[in-house]
C-alpha cells in the first residue's frame, strides 16, 4: 500500500473514517470491530474519529471507545496506527449538530477523548468546526496549549476555509499538520483549501470522499467518467474515486467511512491503483 505523511508520521494513503459505525443506522458492535480489524489487516494505519460520532447525548465518544476496543483486540501492532479525533462539534441527541469552540471546552474535550482512546497523548487532534460565537484564533489557540501541554502530539482543523487555514498556521506557529474538509466528485468546492494545503505541505483529509453514506453506492451512475474508468480497469467506481483524489496532490489522504469489512478492504486496495494523467484529466472534467 502507498503511504503518505501527516506531520512527521507516515500513514497509509487511504485511511478509515469511523463515523458510520456510530451514528444512525450503525451496525452492531461485533461487525464494527470486524470492520476496523479488516481495515487494519489490509494495511490501513490511519483512523479518523470524533467525540461527536454517536447517536444519543448519553453516549458521547461512542466511536472513540469503539476504536480503542478494536485496537486493543487486534492481533497486529497497534502502535503503528495513527488515530485522529476531533472536538468542538456537538450532537445534543435530537439529531442536530451544534458548535462549541470555546478554549475551555476544547481542552476539556481533548482530555476526555484521550481517556476514551486509552492514551496519554492523542496522535492528532482537530478542531472540528468553526464556532461563529468564538473568534477562530481563540479556538485554535486552545490547540496550541494542548500541544504545549503534551495532551496532543499534532494539531489539525476541519471544515475550514483558506483564510482560516492560514490563520491557524500562524496561531499554531507553523505546527498545523492537517485540514479535514468535505471533498468528492460531487463536492469540489474545497479545491481552494486543497490548493492551500498543497502549497503549505499540510495534509488534506477529504471527509465523505465517496459522496456520503447515502450516495457512495450510486457514484458510478451519477458520474459517467468514473464508471468508464472503473470498467476499463476492472475495479469499482469507488476505488477509482479514491485513486483520483490521491492523484490530485501528494498531501491528500482520503478517509472513506465504512461499516462492513468488505468495503473497508476495498477502499484500502484503492491505494495501489495508480491512474494515468489522461484518466485523471477525464475524471477531473466530469
Amino acid at each position: 500500500m502507498r503511504n503518505r505523511t501527516i506531520g512527521d508520521v507516515t500513514v497509509s494513503a487511504i485511511g478509515l473514517g469511523g463515523m458510520p459505525m456510530s451514528i444512525e443506522g450503525r451496525p452492531d458492535r461485533a461487525r464494527s470491530l470486524a470492520t476496523i480489524h479488516a481495515a487494519l489487516d489490509a494495511g490501513v494505519t490511519f483512523i479518523d474519529t470524533a467525540d461527536a460520532y454517536h447517536r444519543g447525548a448519553d453516549e458521547v465518544g461512542h466511536n472513540e471507545s469503539l476504536i480503542a476496543e478494536a485496537l486493543s483486540s487486534w492481533g497486529g501492532d497497534a502502535s503503528s496506527v495513527l488515530v485522529a479525533t476531533k472536538g468542538g462539534h456537538l450532537r445534543p441527541g435530537d439529531g442536530s449538530w451544534t458548535q462549541d469552540g470555546r478554549p475551555e471546552h476544547l481542552k476539556e474535550a481533548a482530555r476526555a477523548s484521550a481517556q476514551r482512546l486509552g492514551v496519554e497523548t492523542i496522535g492528532l487532534y482537530q478542531f472540528h468546526r468553526p464556532d461563529p460565537a468564538v473568534p477562530y484564533a481563540e479556538s485554535v489557540g486552545a490547540l496550541a496549549e494542548l500541544l504545549d501541554a503534551g495532551t496532543i502530539r499534532m494539531a489539525g482543523i476541519s471544515n475550514a476555509d483558506p483564510d482560516q487555514i492560514r490563520e491557524a498556521q500562524r496561531v499554531l506557529g507553523d505546527r498545523l499538520v492537517s485540514v479535514q474538509n468535505q471533498f468528492s466528485p460531487a463536492f469540489r468546492s474545497s479545491q481552494a483549501e486543497l490548493d492551500v494545503c498543497t502549497e503549505l505541505g499540510i495534509a488534506f483529509l477529504p471527509w465523505s470522499p465517496l459522496g456520503g453514506i447515502s450516495s457512495a453506492a450510486d457514484l458510478g451512475s451519477s458520474h459517467a467518467a468514473f464508471a468508464q474508468v472503473a470498467e476499463a480497469r476492472g475495479v469499482s467506481p469507488q476505488q477509482v474515486t479514491l485513486a483520483w483524489e490521491l492523484a490530485l496532490s501528494d498531501v491528500v489522504v482520503p478517509i472513506p467511512g465504512s461499516s462492513r469489512p468488505e468495503t473497508a478492504q476495498a477502499s484500502a486496495a484503492a491505494a495501489d491503483l495508480v491512474l494515468t494523467p489522461d484518466e485523471v484529466n477525464l475524471l477531473s472534467a466530469d
